[in-house]
């Protein structure tokens, strides 16, 4: 005990950034996830949420989780392979395979859990993954644990791509793992690009919708509905902690893929099972999405509105197409100084600093939901852009 101790208390980074004030971690809200949140009982603008379609404290939502409470019970007490399939779980697969036009799908009880048992198992000894360099972290852990060789190609660089795939040997199995929106920097894969280079090298693909469900697509229906490629897409990945404000992931594939991943992957069998009231949720929050596009029109119309704003203020945004709007600031004690201003005037935003990212890249994430309106964005956006410039943040300074 004496040594773990001692190896652990030379890890002191944590708490130099704590005691120069500026840790922007484990913030701790009192209150429901919503545009405006407590924080030390004080009011606070989110706009460092997942919830895109801002569903989390949607009455249709509690009422559907109460009532599997009352009817389930509050846990399954096991993994899905044994006592803990519930007849829900088998109707939310049948929902998600159809709403993303799939033959079936299989959930799990956390997104990071699907990437970690599905990429792990996709590939054998001498098959390949190709994974984009920005791909989430759970999908770069899966492949740590898998048996194929993994190799990483440029962000959304085809022609880098490409000449992985050349290196790939022809008669293996070759797999593309690529998210559809990308979680820090809100660019989406060029996937009709994809597909050529599929096609053309007999790949496959699979992609990872967690940012995607609920923003892209017909009725959110993520991003090979986004581009009309469905059918060559091989294995699409979602999570419900986003827009679908609940806890848990799924994949869907063809049948035989996931009669497959369902005896195989070890994430899954020695996994508990979602909660009943998380799947009670998911399926609540399908239905809102499917019977309110509205709030998907007016995601989009805001996060137009506010990329503007930043774009014309001289904040880089980089090559964002999404709700997601990354504010680059390419200095990490800026961005952790940006942050923890911002808190104490008001606004909650997410930085993202090396070693997550190269120091050069670091930047702040302004995200939006469904349910925030002009005038936060506008005196959120306002604020940033006080401190930014305390800051030398911006590119330029707009003349007034």
């Amino acid at each position: 005990m004496r040594i773990l101790k001692e190896k652990f208390s030379l890890y002191d980074a944590p708490q130099k950034v704590i005691d120069a004030g500026i840790y922007p971690y484990f913030r701790e809200i009192e209150s429901d996830q919503d545009t405006v949140v407590d924080i030390n009982g004080k009011k606070v603008l989110m706009f460092g949420s997942n919830s895109y379609l801002g569903l989390t404290n949607h009455p249709k939502i509690k009422e559907a989780a109460i009532n599997a409470i009352k009817k389930y019970g509050t846990g399954c007490a096991g993994s899905r392979f044994l006592n803990g399939t519930l007849d829900i779980h088998i109707e939310l697969e049948n929902r998600l395979a159809e709403l993303v036009g799939k033959d079936a799908a299989l959930c799990y009880s956390t997104g990071f859990q699907v990437n970690l048992g599905v990429v792990s198992v996709l590939a054998g000894r001498n098959d390949y993954l190709l994974l984009d360099e920005l791909d989430h972290a759970s999908i770069i852990e899966g492949s740590r644990l898998s048996f194929g060789k993994v190799m990483k190609f440029a962000h959304n660089d085809m022609e880098s791509l490409e000449a992985k795939l050349k290196l790939c040997e022809p008669d293996r199995m070759k797999i593309i793992v690529v998210d559809g929106i990308f979680s820090m920097e809100g660019d989406i894969t060029k996937l009709p690009q994809i597909v050529q280079l599929a096609e053309k090298y007999g790949a496959s693909i699979m992609v990872d919708d967690a940012h995607s469900l609920g923003v892209i697509g017909k009725n959110g229906r993520g991003t090979a509905s986004h581009f009309g490629l469905t059918d060559s897409v091989d294995l699409i990945m979602g999570t419900f902690s986003k827009s679908m404000a609940s806890l848990g992931g799924f994949i869907a594939a063809d049948r035989e893929v996931i009669n497959f991943i369902k005896h195989n992957s070890r994430s899954l069998i020695f996994s508990a099972s979602m909660t009943p009231a998380s799947v009670a949720t998911v399926m609540a929050a399908i239905d809102i999405m499917l019977s309110e596009p509205e709030r998907i029109e007016h995601l989009w119309e805001i996060t137009r509105y506010a990329k503007k704003l930043f774009d014309e203020a001289g904040f880089d945004t980089g090559k964002s197409e999404s709700p997601i709007i990354p504010l680059f600031v390419r200095d990490d004690i800026k961005a952790l100084k940006l942050t923890r201003i911002l808190l104490d005037e008001g606004v909650f935003v997410n930085p993202v600093v090396s070693p997550a990212v190269p120091k050069e890249d670091c930047l702040i994430r302004f995200s939006l939901m469904a349910t925030h309106t002009h005038q936060q964005i506008d005196e959120a956006f306002d604020k940033i852009t006080k401190v930014a410039k305390t800051l030398d943040i911006l590119n330029t300074v707009p003349a007034y």
